[in-house]
């Protein structure tokens, strides 16, 4: 897992899997590591942004994040998948908006934590 969350964040944008009104959506996100965490930016009005407003239901999203060469295809693909809730907390939602810079849209001030509870991955050698 540690090395997992080292890889993905040292590379640019990744994608976020989850569901809009029963059918899989698949969206670019800013993303950082954090401790056990993954932590992806959105915006207000999102359909990310519905998740863990206290329905009480169980929210599972799924990550995906790659390093591979264009020319050679080698690298490597990880997909983090858990629990997710939206950050509520002033101070950690300020600490998020300081580390995540937007590369799409500067109005992505929300945070949410994806905590793995599965963690896949591969490598693409020779």
């Amino acid at each position: 897992m540690a090395e997992a969350l080292r890889l993905l964040g040292n590379v640019g944008p990744g994608r976020v899997l989850f569901t809009r009104n029963t059918l899989p959506t698949i969206g670019p996100v800013d993303h950082i590591p954090a401790v056990d965490d993954v932590i992806v930016r959105t915006h207000r009005g999102s359909a990310m942004a519905a998740y863990g407003r206290g329905t009480g239901a169980r929210t599972v999203l799924a990550h995906e994040t790659d390093g591979i060469d264009a020319i050679s295809h080698l690298g490597w693909s990880i997909v983090v998948t858990g629990s997710a809730h939206l950050v509520t907390d002033p101070a950690e939602l300020d600490n998020s908006r300081g580390r995540l810079r937007p590369w799409a849209d500067p109005l992505t001030d929300l945070a949410v934590h994806i905590h793995p509870e599965v963690i896949t991955g591969l490598r693409l050698t020779v």
